[in-house]
Parts: structure tokens; C-alpha cells; sequence
């Protein structure tokens, strides 16, 4: 069986490619931040989840005998540019550009070949004209689909008939990019476009381009800027201009005395599921009715220095504390299982009910624990 990876296939235009590939047969691997329920129908879809804002991507080894690669994550928000936070310039350039050229960087000896790989990749509309308001995902944009252009002149020079297709739309009905819902009877067609259009070895295709974009391009290269105020009176009537940052912000709170690969997998784990990790330290273990081996500002340092953490504050003594006192506007809250259930995290699920905080429980896993460093440690002083 044909094996297809879709990164960013949980949801979107994405997912409706997903979709169209099990059609035809394919067993599709779908790399997500979150996980989409309705995958779970499917005995030929396999979820991975993964942020892309992590530096690592060995993932991309277990997916070495794909056939077919289609990569549609990205993120942007219409905002003045002074608006838009230094964190999600970085989170959009990691996302939309950086990220999507690692993975091709990792398959294009494969694509190099002469056996067939297909291949496309969700550019932008915004990547070949100016956009104003649309500045910085504009340029990730840009800078993707220049790259594009050039990676296939390398594939050419190689002999190889591979190619990448850029997927350059407008908006698109039926996604969540712009604030709407997943509707797949909406998405569906312009999937099988893009399908069709890969396996014809396309290099560029502009949905509606005929209709509505072939006059676009005209206008902007006849007059970029007078094209560009027209682009921004357009954006600021139509009513998607956003006050809201594109950032899922997680918290959670530890002592992280005596820190262990358990600590680890619990940041690692956090981070998988939010934009920007903000971790509080508790001062001492008193809450626990225990001392601690490491100084507080020890402990703060060796939290600052883990790649997924984005933030180090002092905690507070109650977590839901540090939202209702505007330290953090976090929208998820991140705990051990063992808290599900007890009386102050029913609490803090009444508090957050109208708030839109989701709290994720992590189970614990086998392994080192601070209980078991501490009592050895205390075995040892004792001796």
C-alpha cells in the first residue's frame, strides 16, 4: 500500500486531503498539534502529534518510505503589524516557513530520485502580491514559495520529473484558518484539485485564478502601491482585522527539586500542546510538608534552560491564582491525573468554566521520581 504523510491533516484543507488520500488507497500518516476525533473512524489514518515549534524534528524518520508528502500547517492573523507580538513573528516564521523547509530538506534526496514522490505545499496568495496587515505571514510566505520555485529548479538539474506543487489560495471556505469551522463538503473539491494537480507534477496552482486572482496579480504589478492601499481599505471593511495573538499559552506549576527525565517529559508534553509554556516554581516544598535540596533561583535557572519553556515566574499558591490575577491569561492549565477529581480542581473547572481555560491532566509515567532521588539522598546523608 501507498503511504502518504500530511502534516497539518487534522483539520482544514488538510484534513480534506487527508481524507481524499485514503480514497485512493493510501495509508496517510497525519503529524498535528491536536488530534481530530473523526480520525479515529479510520483504519488506514495514523495520528502523530507533534508542534512544530519544537527544534527536533528526528520524528520525520519513522515516515522514510512515504511516497507522497503534503504539508498545509500554518498560521497568520490580519492585524497592524505593531499589534502582532515578537512571539508570534517567531512562532510564524518557525511554523510557515522554517519547519516547512526542514521537512522538505529532509525528503528532497528523495524527491531527487527517479522513482515518483509527490509532493505539495500550502503557499499563499500573500507570498506572491503585497499584503498589508498580513505583513509577517505575507513574508513567511514569501520566503516559502520563493523557495519553492528554486528547490524545483534543482529537481529539474537532477534529471528527476518530481516536483514540489505550491498551493497558493486566497482565503479558503471551510477551515478554521480565518475563524470559520472545518466543512469538508466545502473543502472537498478544492482537495481533489490539489491532488490532481500534484500528480500531474503542477509546479504552482492559484485556486480561482482565472475567476478572481489572475486580475489581482495584474493590478498589483501594474501599480504595487496603489494595489496595496486598496488591499488595506479591503482588509480593514471586511471585518477579519484581529485584536486577538495567535498564541495558545499552557501553564503549569512544580517545585522540579532534584530535576529528572519525569520533569522533562512533563515540560516536553506540555509544550506539545500550546504556543508559549509558561512554568511557575514553587519558592519551597512547604506545601508539601517537605524541605528542598536546591535553591529556588537554582531551580528557576535550570527550568529557564529547558528549549520547551518559553517563561519562568514564582508561582502562586493556587494556579487558578495566576489567571484571575492577570499574571498569566493562560488557556490551558496543565496538572498531574492524580488531581482530576479532588476537590480543588473541581474548583478550579467551575472557575475556569466560562473563561475558556482547559484544564489537561497528564498521567504519570514509570520512572525516576523526586521521591525516589530524595530518599536516596537522604539514605546517603544518614550514612
Amino acid at each position: 500500500m501507498k503511504e502518504a504523510l500530511v502534516i497539518g491533516g487534522s483539520n482544514g484543507i488538510g484534513l480534506a486531503i487527508a481524507l481524499e488520500l485514503q480514497k485512493k488507497d493510501h495509508f496517510v500518516h497525519i503529524v498535528d498539534k491536536v488530534k481530530n476525533d473523526l480520525l479515529d473512524e479510520y483504519n488506514n489514518i495514523r495520528f502523530c502529534q507533534v508542534n512544530l515549534l519544537d527544534s527536533d524534528f528526528s520524528f520525520l524518520g519513522q515516515f522514510k518510505d512515504i511516497d507522497t508528502l503534503i504539508i498545509t500547517a500554518g498560521f497568520g492573523r490580519i492585524a497592524p503589524f505593531e499589534e502582532i507580538l515578537e512571539q508570534e513573528i517567531q512562532n510564524n516564521f518557525q511554523v510557515n516557513s522554517i519547519a516547512v523547509l526542514k521537512v522538505l530538506h529532509f525528503f528532497f534526496p528523495r524527491m531527487k530520485e527517479k522513482t515518483q514522490f509527490h509532493c505539495a505545499v500550502m503557499g499563499s496568495i500573500a507570498g506572491l502580491i503585497s499584503s498589508p496587515l498580513f505583513a509577517t505571514y505575507g513574508a513567511t510566505k514569501a520566503a516559502l514559495c520563493n523557495a519553492i520555485e528554486s528547490l524545483n529548479i534543482e529537481l529539474e538539474m537532477a534529471g528527476t520529473e518530481n516536483r514540489i506543487l505550491n498551493v497558493s489560495p486566497g482565503s479558503i471556505k471551510g477551515t478554521k484558518f480565518n475563524g470559520g469551522d472545518n466543512d469538508l463538503n466545502k473543502t472537498v473539491a478544492l482537495a481533489q484539485a490539489i491532488l490532481e494537480k500534484m500528480e500531474e507534477r503542477q509546479t504552482l496552482f492559484i485556486p480561482e485564478y482565472e475567476e478572481v486572482f489572475r486580475g489581482v496579480i495584474e493590478r498589483y504589478r501594474h501599480d504595487p502601491r496603489q494595489f496595496g492601499l486598496q488591499s488595506y481599505q479591503y482588509k480593514m471593511e471586511s471585518g477579519r482585522v484581529s485584536s486577538k495573538p495567535q498564541l495558545k499559552i499552557g501553564y503549569l506549576s512544580g517545585t522540579f527539586d532534584l530535576f529528572h527525565i519525569g520533569h522533562l517529559n512533563l515540560l516536553r508534553r506540555a509544550k506539545q500542546h500550546c504556543d508559549y509554556l509558561v512554568v511557575g516554581v514553587h519558592k519551597d516544598a512547604s506545601h508539601k510538608g517537605k524541605s528542598t535540596f536546591i535553591s529556588f533561583e537554582e531551580r528557576c535557572e535550570i527550568i529557564k534552560s529547558i528549549k520547551y519553556v518559553d517563561q519562568v515566574i514564582p508561582s502562586e499558591k493556587e494556579d487558578c491564582d495566576v489567571y484571575l490575577k492577570g499574571i498569566v491569561k493562560y488557556d490551558y492549565l496543565f496538572v498531574g491525573s492524580d488531581y482530576k477529581g479532588t476537590e480543588r480542581f473541581n474548583r478550579y473547572e467551575q472557575i475556569f468554566a466560562d473563561k475558556g481555560v482547559k484544564i489537561i491532566y497528564f498521567p504519570y509515567t514509570q520512572g525516576t521520581s523526586s521521591s525516589q532521588l530524595r530518599e536516596a539522598l537522604s539514605a546517603i546523608r544518614g550514612k
